[in-house]
């Protein structure tokens, strides 16, 4: 038996899986190839029409099942649609109508400061990710505006408060602010 003979043996009995039903076929199979073989003497799984080693069929590797079962993913494409997805998601939200909305006319600065807390609390808790704040213009306070400055303040300091601006004028205008929530 010479090493290409050995190798080619080798890559037979591992291509396969191997459990005690299989060894014990191998086993019988070298008995049978180190008995002497005349011309009535046939192996006995030739006689029971069973396929030698050498005819079975070939077996799947596993990793190209798995990779026909799960596919692959292109990370770079993926990146692609999600930056493509995000920004196509800004402006469907820029354009939407606010999911919520809080009036502060009539309240001074703490109660307006400690509504807005309570209101976008609860906002993030609901998951919605517009809300429209109502705070006028200012026009009637003395001292000029103090609600608009206030809200600015606040969705500048508010970590999950992302993109504001007015709506038009149907809406409020510059006498409310809507807030996209991160």
């Amino acid at each position: 038996m010479g090493f290409g003979d050995i190798l080619d043996e080798w890559e037979r009995s591992t291509a396969r899986a191997y459990g005690k039903k299989k060894m014990a076929r191998d086993a019988r199979a070298s008995k049978e190839e180190r008995a002497p073989q005349g011309d009535d003497a046939a192996p006995r799984e030739a006689q029971r029409g069973a396929p030698r080693a050498q005819d079975d069929p070939p077996r799947a590797n596993p990793i190209d099942v798995w990779l026909r079962r799960h596919g692959t993913v292109d990370k770079d494409e993926a990146e692609e649609v999600a930056v493509v997805s995000a920004a196509e998601e800004r402006r469907r939200l820029r354009a939407a109508r606010a999911e919520a909305t809080i009036d502060l006319h009539g309240c001074n600065r703490d109660e307006a400061w400690a509504l807005l807390e309570s209101f976008f609390a609860d906002a993030l808790r609901r998951g919605l990710r517009k809300v429209l704040i109502v705070h006028g213009k200012g026009a009637h306070s003395e001292g000029g505006s103090v609600l608009p400055s206030l809200v600015r303040l606040f969705i500048e300091r508010h970590p999950r408060a992302g993109e504001s601006g007015h709506p038009d004028g149907r809406e409020g205008g510059t006498g409310s602010t809507w807030v996209i929530l991160k």
